[in-house]
Protein backbone atom coordinates (compact mmCIF):
# COMPACT_ATOMS: atom_id res chain seq x y z
CA UNK A 1 0.00 0.00 0.00
CA UNK A 2 2.85 2.26 0.62
CA UNK A 3 4.77 2.19 -3.33
CA UNK A 4 3.17 5.24 -4.60
CA UNK A 5 3.66 7.25 -1.13
CA UNK A 6 6.29 9.54 -0.72
CA UNK A 7 7.57 9.46 2.48
CA UNK A 8 6.56 12.26 4.88
CA UNK A 9 9.08 14.73 6.36
CA UNK A 10 10.66 14.75 9.37
CA UNK A 11 9.24 16.53 12.64
CA UNK A 12 11.64 19.50 12.62
CA UNK A 13 12.59 19.45 16.40
CA UNK A 14 12.59 15.66 17.01
CA UNK A 15 15.06 15.10 12.72
CA UNK A 16 17.24 18.56 14.64
CA UNK A 17 18.05 16.06 17.72
CA UNK A 18 18.84 13.28 15.46
CA UNK A 19 21.14 15.25 13.51
CA UNK A 20 23.02 16.24 16.94
CA UNK A 21 23.42 12.86 18.02
CA UNK A 22 25.27 11.84 14.63
CA UNK A 23 27.46 14.88 14.45
CA UNK A 24 31.05 14.03 15.44
CA UNK A 25 31.82 17.30 16.79
CA UNK A 26 33.55 17.45 20.23
CA UNK A 27 32.09 21.19 21.34
CA UNK A 28 28.49 20.46 19.78
CA UNK A 29 25.46 21.96 21.76
CA UNK A 30 21.78 20.90 21.13
CA UNK A 31 19.71 24.26 22.13
CA UNK A 32 16.83 23.29 19.80
CA UNK A 33 14.98 20.65 22.05
CA UNK A 34 12.58 21.62 24.13
CA UNK A 35 13.61 19.76 27.52
CA UNK A 36 14.95 21.05 30.62
CA UNK A 37 18.73 20.16 31.46
CA UNK A 38 20.65 20.65 34.61
CA UNK A 39 24.31 22.68 34.31
CA UNK A 40 25.71 19.09 33.40
CA UNK A 41 23.53 19.37 30.26
CA UNK A 42 21.87 16.26 31.51
CA UNK A 43 18.02 15.93 32.25
CA UNK A 44 17.99 15.18 35.67
CA UNK A 45 15.14 12.94 37.75
CA UNK A 46 13.65 15.17 40.53
CA UNK A 47 15.00 14.08 44.04
CA UNK A 48 10.82 13.96 44.59
CA UNK A 49 9.94 12.22 41.65
CA UNK A 50 12.52 9.66 43.17
CA UNK A 51 11.05 9.06 46.36
CA UNK A 52 7.78 8.66 44.73
CA UNK A 53 9.02 5.91 42.74
CA UNK A 54 9.99 4.34 45.80
CA UNK A 55 6.94 4.82 47.70
CA UNK A 56 5.07 2.99 44.73
CA UNK A 57 7.14 0.25 44.24
CA UNK A 58 6.39 -0.69 48.12
CA UNK A 59 3.14 0.05 48.38
CA UNK A 60 1.45 -0.55 44.88
CA UNK A 61 -0.99 -3.47 44.69
CA UNK A 62 -2.12 -4.09 41.28
CA UNK A 63 -1.72 -2.96 37.78
CA UNK A 64 -5.34 -2.72 37.41
CA UNK A 65 -6.96 -0.24 34.81
CA UNK A 66 -7.21 3.18 36.15
CA UNK A 67 -10.77 5.20 35.69
CA UNK A 68 -11.06 6.53 32.53
CA UNK A 69 -10.05 10.22 33.51
CA UNK A 70 -7.83 8.76 36.10
CA UNK A 71 -7.11 8.29 39.51
CA UNK A 72 -9.47 10.86 41.06
CA UNK A 73 -6.57 12.45 43.74
CA UNK A 74 -4.79 12.70 40.66
CA UNK A 75 -7.25 15.27 39.13
CA UNK A 76 -7.84 17.00 42.42
CA UNK A 77 -4.19 17.57 43.14
CA UNK A 78 -3.97 19.13 39.30
CA UNK A 79 -7.14 21.05 40.13
CA UNK A 80 -5.42 22.65 43.05
CA UNK A 81 -2.22 23.29 41.19
CA UNK A 82 -4.32 25.45 38.08
CA UNK A 83 -6.57 27.27 40.93
CA UNK A 84 -5.12 27.59 43.95
CA UNK A 85 -6.24 26.62 47.72
CA UNK A 86 -9.76 27.73 47.91
CA UNK A 87 -10.55 28.29 44.46
CA UNK A 88 -14.62 28.86 44.09
CA UNK A 89 -14.17 26.67 40.75
CA UNK A 90 -12.99 23.81 42.39
CA UNK A 91 -15.71 25.00 45.85
CA UNK A 92 -18.46 25.17 43.06
CA UNK A 93 -17.51 21.49 41.38
CA UNK A 94 -16.94 24.19 38.07
CA UNK A 95 -13.82 22.20 36.82
CA UNK A 96 -13.42 18.85 35.67
CA UNK A 97 -10.57 16.94 34.79
CA UNK A 98 -8.83 14.24 33.00
CA UNK A 99 -5.67 12.38 33.18
CA UNK A 100 -4.07 12.94 29.92
CA UNK A 101 -1.08 10.68 28.04
CA UNK A 102 0.93 14.17 27.96
CA UNK A 103 0.46 17.79 26.95
CA UNK A 104 -0.31 16.91 23.81
CA UNK A 105 -2.48 13.93 24.80
CA UNK A 106 -4.48 16.63 26.41
CA UNK A 107 -4.67 19.53 23.69
CA UNK A 108 -5.97 16.53 21.73
CA UNK A 109 -8.59 14.98 23.31
CA UNK A 110 -9.85 18.98 24.54
CA UNK A 111 -9.90 19.58 20.84
CA UNK A 112 -12.69 16.27 19.97
CA UNK A 113 -14.45 17.01 22.86
CA UNK A 114 -15.32 20.55 21.23
CA UNK A 115 -15.49 19.12 17.58
CA UNK A 116 -18.08 16.28 18.92
CA UNK A 117 -20.58 19.53 19.11
CA UNK A 118 -19.23 22.46 17.33
CA UNK A 119 -17.89 20.82 14.09
CA UNK A 120 -17.53 24.09 12.25
CA UNK A 121 -15.39 26.13 14.59
CA UNK A 122 -12.08 28.02 14.16
CA UNK A 123 -8.70 27.15 15.96
CA UNK A 124 -7.11 30.45 16.38
CA UNK A 125 -3.41 29.88 16.76
CA UNK A 126 -0.90 32.37 17.89
CA UNK A 127 1.61 33.79 15.29
CA UNK A 128 4.46 32.25 16.00
CA UNK A 129 3.48 29.12 17.94
CA UNK A 130 4.86 25.94 18.71
CA UNK A 131 5.18 23.77 16.04
CA UNK A 132 2.94 20.93 16.66
CA UNK A 133 -0.14 23.09 17.61
CA UNK A 134 -1.45 23.58 13.84
CA UNK A 135 -0.46 19.59 13.46
CA UNK A 136 -2.64 18.76 16.27
CA UNK A 137 -5.93 20.96 15.97
CA UNK A 138 -5.48 20.38 11.95
CA UNK A 139 -5.88 16.36 12.66
CA UNK A 140 -8.40 17.12 14.60
CA UNK A 141 -10.68 18.72 11.59
CA UNK A 142 -10.41 22.02 12.87
CA UNK A 143 -10.37 25.31 10.88
CA UNK A 144 -7.20 26.88 11.61
CA UNK A 145 -6.13 30.69 11.93
CA UNK A 146 -3.38 32.96 13.50
CA UNK A 147 -3.44 35.81 15.70
CA UNK A 148 -0.65 37.98 15.51
CA UNK A 149 1.46 37.76 18.70
CA UNK A 150 5.12 38.69 18.61
CA UNK A 151 6.57 42.13 17.47
CA UNK A 152 9.98 41.29 15.75
CA UNK A 153 11.02 44.98 15.87
CA UNK A 154 10.67 45.72 19.34
CA UNK A 155 11.32 41.79 20.48
CA UNK A 156 8.11 42.06 22.81
CA UNK A 157 4.53 41.07 22.44
CA UNK A 158 2.12 42.62 19.65
CA UNK A 159 -0.65 43.12 22.28
CA UNK A 160 -2.69 45.96 20.26
CA UNK A 161 -2.98 43.69 16.95
CA UNK A 162 -3.31 40.59 18.84
CA UNK A 163 -6.40 42.98 20.79
CA UNK A 164 -7.75 43.95 17.30
CA UNK A 165 -7.86 40.55 16.38
CA UNK A 166 -9.28 38.64 19.37
CA UNK A 167 -12.72 41.24 18.70
CA UNK A 168 -12.92 39.96 15.34
CA UNK A 169 -13.34 36.30 16.50
CA UNK A 170 -16.53 35.00 16.43
CA UNK A 171 -18.76 33.13 18.97
CA UNK A 172 -18.32 29.41 19.45
CA UNK A 173 -14.69 29.71 17.69
CA UNK A 174 -11.93 28.49 20.01
CA UNK A 175 -8.60 30.75 20.86
CA UNK A 176 -5.64 29.25 21.87
CA UNK A 177 -3.30 30.73 24.08
CA UNK A 178 0.06 29.72 25.94
CA UNK A 179 -1.05 30.10 29.56
CA UNK A 180 3.04 31.12 30.57
CA UNK A 181 6.28 30.95 29.15
CA UNK A 182 5.35 31.54 25.38
CA UNK A 183 7.01 28.93 23.39
CA UNK A 184 8.76 29.84 21.43
CA UNK A 185 9.11 33.72 21.53
CA UNK A 186 9.03 33.45 25.90
CA UNK A 187 7.27 36.59 25.50
CA UNK A 188 4.15 36.77 28.01
CA UNK A 189 0.88 38.37 29.14
CA UNK A 190 1.00 40.94 32.17
CA UNK A 191 -2.47 40.52 34.74
CA UNK A 192 -3.91 43.66 33.08
CA UNK A 193 -3.63 41.90 29.75
CA UNK A 194 -4.62 38.57 30.96
CA UNK A 195 -7.80 40.13 32.74
CA UNK A 196 -8.72 42.20 29.26
CA UNK A 197 -7.93 39.36 27.03
CA UNK A 198 -10.70 36.86 29.56
CA UNK A 199 -13.38 39.73 29.81
CA UNK A 200 -13.04 39.39 25.96
CA UNK A 201 -13.71 35.87 25.51
CA UNK A 202 -16.76 36.30 27.54
CA UNK A 203 -18.11 39.16 25.92
CA UNK A 204 -17.53 37.77 22.22
CA UNK A 205 -18.84 34.45 23.30
CA UNK A 206 -15.31 32.59 21.86
CA UNK A 207 -13.94 29.64 23.74
CA UNK A 208 -10.45 29.94 25.75
CA UNK A 209 -8.13 27.16 25.37
CA UNK A 210 -5.05 27.29 27.21
CA UNK A 211 -2.07 25.14 26.59
CA UNK A 212 -0.58 25.30 30.28
CA UNK A 213 3.06 23.06 29.78
CA UNK A 214 5.37 25.03 31.54
CA UNK A 215 3.49 26.08 35.17
CA UNK A 216 6.44 27.48 37.15
CA UNK A 217 8.95 28.43 35.20
CA UNK A 218 7.75 32.04 34.73
CA UNK A 219 7.33 33.39 38.37
CA UNK A 220 6.64 30.52 40.11
CA UNK A 221 3.95 27.70 40.70
CA UNK A 222 1.54 29.93 42.09
CA UNK A 223 2.32 33.21 40.35
CA UNK A 224 2.09 31.39 36.59
CA UNK A 225 -1.61 30.99 37.54
CA UNK A 226 -2.70 34.45 36.66
CA UNK A 227 -4.04 33.21 32.93
CA UNK A 228 -6.37 30.75 34.57
CA UNK A 229 -7.39 32.83 37.16
CA UNK A 230 -8.24 35.82 34.84
CA UNK A 231 -10.65 33.44 32.73
CA UNK A 232 -12.27 31.62 35.60
CA UNK A 233 -13.28 35.29 37.25
CA UNK A 234 -15.31 35.31 34.03
CA UNK A 235 -17.32 32.29 35.05
CA UNK A 236 -17.23 31.41 31.20
CA UNK A 237 -16.41 28.31 29.53
CA UNK A 238 -12.97 27.96 28.64
CA UNK A 239 -9.90 24.85 28.80
CA UNK A 240 -7.05 24.05 30.19
CA UNK A 241 -4.41 21.76 28.99
CA UNK A 242 -1.88 20.86 31.93
CA UNK A 243 1.35 18.90 31.35
CA UNK A 244 4.67 17.04 33.79
CA UNK A 245 6.82 16.60 31.28
CA UNK A 246 8.43 19.92 32.31
CA UNK A 247 8.10 20.93 35.89
CA UNK A 248 8.26 17.51 37.16
CA UNK A 249 10.91 16.08 34.58
CA UNK A 250 8.40 13.03 33.58
CA UNK A 251 8.93 13.45 29.90
CA UNK A 252 8.92 9.74 28.93
CA UNK A 253 5.77 9.21 31.46
CA UNK A 254 3.88 11.01 29.15
CA UNK A 255 1.78 12.80 31.94
CA UNK A 256 -0.87 15.67 31.55
CA UNK A 257 -4.72 16.29 32.17
CA UNK A 258 -7.24 17.76 30.21
CA UNK A 259 -9.62 20.21 32.26
CA UNK A 260 -13.16 21.72 31.27
CA UNK A 261 -14.24 24.75 33.06
CA UNK A 262 -17.96 25.80 33.23
CA UNK A 263 -20.45 27.92 34.41
CA UNK A 264 -21.99 26.05 37.20
CA UNK A 265 -21.68 22.46 38.59
CA UNK A 266 -24.49 20.99 36.45
CA UNK A 267 -23.00 22.20 33.30
CA UNK A 268 -19.15 20.72 34.45
CA UNK A 269 -21.35 17.08 35.57
CA UNK A 270 -22.60 17.12 31.87
CA UNK A 271 -19.40 18.18 30.26
CA UNK A 272 -17.14 15.42 32.23
CA UNK A 273 -19.89 12.51 30.82
CA UNK A 274 -18.49 13.80 27.29
CA UNK A 275 -15.14 13.94 28.38
CA UNK A 276 -15.26 10.64 29.39
CA UNK A 277 -16.51 9.24 26.46
CA UNK A 278 -14.12 10.91 24.29
CA UNK A 279 -11.15 9.38 26.19
CA UNK A 280 -12.58 6.19 25.97
CA UNK A 281 -12.66 5.75 21.96
CA UNK A 282 -9.13 7.59 21.85
CA UNK A 283 -6.99 5.40 24.88
CA UNK A 284 -9.60 3.88 26.93
CA UNK A 285 -8.07 4.86 30.02
CA UNK A 286 -4.46 6.82 31.12
CA UNK A 287 -1.16 5.84 31.72
CA UNK A 288 -0.49 5.03 35.29
CA UNK A 289 2.85 5.52 36.09
CA UNK A 290 3.53 8.89 35.91
CA UNK A 291 0.28 10.18 37.06
CA UNK A 292 0.96 8.34 40.70
CA UNK A 293 3.88 9.86 40.50
CA UNK A 294 2.55 13.44 40.50
CA UNK A 295 -0.45 12.36 42.76
CA UNK A 296 2.28 10.62 45.57
CA UNK A 297 3.91 14.25 45.37
CA UNK A 298 1.33 16.77 45.35
CA UNK A 299 -0.46 15.01 48.14
CA UNK A 300 2.37 14.79 50.52
CA UNK A 301 3.43 18.17 52.06
CA UNK A 302 7.09 17.41 52.74
CA UNK A 303 7.29 15.83 49.32
CA UNK A 304 5.58 18.80 47.60
CA UNK A 305 8.18 21.69 49.52
CA UNK A 306 10.77 19.15 47.83
CA UNK A 307 9.37 19.72 44.29
CA UNK A 308 8.62 23.42 44.66
CA UNK A 309 12.19 23.86 45.79
CA UNK A 310 13.88 21.84 43.16
CA UNK A 311 10.79 23.51 40.48
CA UNK A 312 12.48 27.09 41.26
CA UNK A 313 15.77 25.98 41.13
CA UNK A 314 15.44 24.75 37.98
CA UNK A 315 14.03 28.35 37.09
CA UNK A 316 16.75 30.27 38.59
CA UNK A 317 19.50 28.19 36.48
CA UNK A 318 17.45 29.52 33.41
CA UNK A 319 17.13 33.05 34.54
CA UNK A 320 21.38 32.75 35.07
CA UNK A 321 21.76 31.62 32.08
CA UNK A 322 19.49 34.45 30.31
CA UNK A 323 21.64 36.85 31.92
CA UNK A 324 25.27 34.56 31.38
CA UNK A 325 24.21 34.82 27.38
CA UNK A 326 22.99 38.29 26.87
CA UNK A 327 26.59 39.63 29.32
CA UNK A 328 28.82 36.81 27.22
CA UNK A 329 27.12 38.77 23.98
CA UNK A 330 27.53 42.34 24.91
CA UNK A 331 31.37 41.71 26.37
CA UNK A 332 32.22 40.42 22.64
CA UNK A 333 31.47 43.18 21.11
CA UNK A 334 28.48 42.13 18.62
CA UNK A 335 26.13 44.51 16.79
CA UNK A 336 22.64 44.80 18.67
CA UNK A 337 21.09 44.79 21.84
CA UNK A 338 20.02 41.43 23.47
CA UNK A 339 18.79 42.57 26.38
CA UNK A 340 15.05 41.74 25.41
CA UNK A 341 16.52 37.96 26.15
CA UNK A 342 16.58 38.96 29.86
CA UNK A 343 13.09 39.98 29.76
CA UNK A 344 11.71 36.51 28.59
CA UNK A 345 10.09 34.12 30.55
CA UNK A 346 10.39 29.90 30.70
CA UNK A 347 12.58 27.94 28.77
CA UNK A 348 12.56 29.33 25.04
CA UNK A 349 13.92 32.90 23.59
CA UNK A 350 13.02 34.24 20.15
CA UNK A 351 16.89 34.80 20.10
CA UNK A 352 16.52 37.15 17.51
CA UNK A 353 19.19 35.14 15.42
CA UNK A 354 18.02 34.85 11.89
CA UNK A 355 18.04 31.12 9.46
CA UNK A 356 21.19 32.02 8.19
CA UNK A 357 22.80 32.25 11.71
CA UNK A 358 21.21 29.59 12.53
CA UNK A 359 22.90 27.48 9.25
CA UNK A 360 26.08 29.07 9.68
CA UNK A 361 26.05 28.02 13.59
CA UNK A 362 25.10 24.08 12.66
CA UNK A 363 27.54 23.70 9.81
CA UNK A 364 30.50 25.54 11.50
CA UNK A 365 30.17 24.96 15.05
CA UNK A 366 27.84 22.05 15.89
CA UNK A 367 25.48 24.43 17.20
CA UNK A 368 21.92 23.24 16.93
CA UNK A 369 19.03 25.77 16.81
CA UNK A 370 15.10 26.13 15.79
CA UNK A 371 14.77 27.68 12.69
CA UNK A 372 13.59 30.96 13.10
CA UNK A 373 16.06 31.43 15.98
CA UNK A 374 14.54 29.84 18.84
CA UNK A 375 16.22 28.62 21.34
CA UNK A 376 16.34 26.14 24.32
CA UNK A 377 18.06 28.38 27.39
CA UNK A 378 18.07 25.57 29.56
CA UNK A 379 20.51 23.92 26.99
CA UNK A 380 23.41 26.36 27.91
CA UNK A 381 25.34 25.40 30.64
CA UNK A 382 28.43 27.27 32.56
CA UNK A 383 30.52 24.77 30.69
CA UNK A 384 29.02 25.51 27.29
CA UNK A 385 28.44 29.30 27.50
CA UNK A 386 31.61 30.86 26.30
CA UNK A 387 31.94 28.78 23.12
CA UNK A 388 28.47 29.34 22.29
CA UNK A 389 29.15 33.19 22.51
CA UNK A 390 31.97 32.66 20.78
CA UNK A 391 30.49 31.28 17.85
CA UNK A 392 27.34 33.27 17.71
CA UNK A 393 29.70 36.67 18.08
CA UNK A 394 31.81 34.98 15.06
CA UNK A 395 28.83 34.23 13.14
CA UNK A 396 27.35 37.49 13.12
CA UNK A 397 30.93 39.03 12.55
CA UNK A 398 31.24 36.73 9.35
Amino acid sequence: MWKSISAAAPDSIFGLTEAFKQDSNPNKVNLGAGVYKDNRGVTPILDCVKEAERRLLDEEQTKSYLPISGDPLYTSCVQQLLFGEGSEVISSSRAVTAHAPGGTGALRIGGELIQKFNPGATMWISFPTWANHNGIFGAARFNLKSYPYYNSDTKGLNYDELIATLKQVPAGDVVLLHGCCHNPTGVDLNKEQWSEVAALASERGWIGFLDFAYQGFGDSVDGDRISVEAFAATGADFFVASSFSKNFGLYNERTGAITVVSPSGQEAAVAKSHLDLTVRVCYSNPPAHGGLIVKTVLSDPDLEQNWRRQLEQMCKRIISMRSALVEGLASRGVDGDFSYIKEQRGMFSFSGLSDETVAWLKANKGIYVVGGGRINVAGLTTGNIDYVCDSIAEALKS
